[in-house]
């Protein structure tokens, strides 16, 4: 469907399994050089061969990152940046759901730490993106939230939801977060002038291993009805592939993508003030300068 992209080169976390071994492929069977993000190396060693033997595109490999931990993170940065490689596409795709409550290496809530923070450290690449971008080929930065966002409350107060747990509540919090991160993450850009355009992708409701930890009457719902409710990987990882490669979407940043249209997130998402609230935090909790 797209033309073939040879010399461009993508970054894919979670590109292990489910959404981002469907992506991390897509993007290999156009050419692209592909660097799948995980913290399983044997199940990154096999999702490499598998890919390279499905598409020919022997251009494919893996770099350890925990996003669980901030510290592997910024190791990850600083080995990718010792490739001397640009980076025209980062999917960021992997994340937890509906876990029990525990905290990643750093203290974080896991939902939050791992789907939001972790993500936001991709600010690090920042600098790389846009001296891979150029006028008219833009470098893309998509971020895959969910339909779970449009029922998510962030509360500035309790984002490690530490005063009541609910894992579903955790779970729509950091998918609300990634779409105010996204939005202001693009106001930054444009207002700077830099040639890299960042948009959300929605999967839908795939069948993938994140439903692991969810209430057994679900599990079974969804073994029952999958066939017809759910979409596959595959299916699922095609938004992410739409938000990063066609020509249409050129300098088109901060859009909620899904099925290949513009959508409306919540309108909560659109609020600069709290798009900057969450920002301002979040740089606090990384140490990342904040720039706004």
């Amino acid at each position: 469907v797209f033309s073939p992209q040879p010399e461009r080169v993508a970054i894919v976390t979670g590109g292990t399994d489910g959404i981002g071994y469907s992506t991390a492929k897509y993007l290999a069977k156009l050419g692209m050089h592909v660097i799948i993000a995980g913290n399983n190396d044997s199940k990154a060693q096999e999702a490499v061969r598998r890919i390279k033997e499905d598409t020919l595109n022997n251009q494919v490999e893996f770099l350890y990152c925990d996003l669980a931990s901030m510290r592997s993170i910024r190791e990850f940065v600083q080995t990718f940046r010792m490739k001397k490689l640009p980076l025209h596409v980062l999917v960021n795709n992997a994340g937890v759901m509906m876990v029990p409550q525990r905290t990643t290496e750093d203290g974080f809530e896991e939902h939050f730490g791992v789907n939001y923070l972790g993500h936001f450290l991709t600010n690090l690449l920042l600098d790389t993106l846009r001296e891979s971008g150029a006028p008219g080929r833009s470098a893309r930065v998509v971020t895959v939230s969910s339909a779970t966002h449009y029922v998510g409350e962030l509360n500035l107060d309790n984002l490690q939801s530490s005063t009541y747990y609910s894992a579903h509540a955790a779970y729509a919090q950091s998918k609300l977060a990634l779409v105010l991160f996204t939005y202001h993450l693009q106001a930054l850009l444009t207002a700077q002038g830099m040639p890299v355009t960042a948009s959300v992708a929605d999967p839908g409701v795939v069948d993938t291993d994140l439903y692991r930890y969810v209430f057994w009457g679900t599990r079974l719902v969804k073994k029952l009805l999958g066939w017809w409710v759910f979409k596959t990987p595959d299916e699922g990882a095609w938004t992410s592939v739409y938000a990063a490669v066609p020509p249409a979407l050129e300098g088109l940043g901060g859009r909620y993508l899904y099925n290949e249209k513009e959508t409306r997130s919540l309108e909560a998402t659109y609020d600069p003030e709290l798009q900057r609230q969450l920002w301002a935090r979040s740089c606090q909790l990384t140490g990342i300068a904040d720039v706004t």
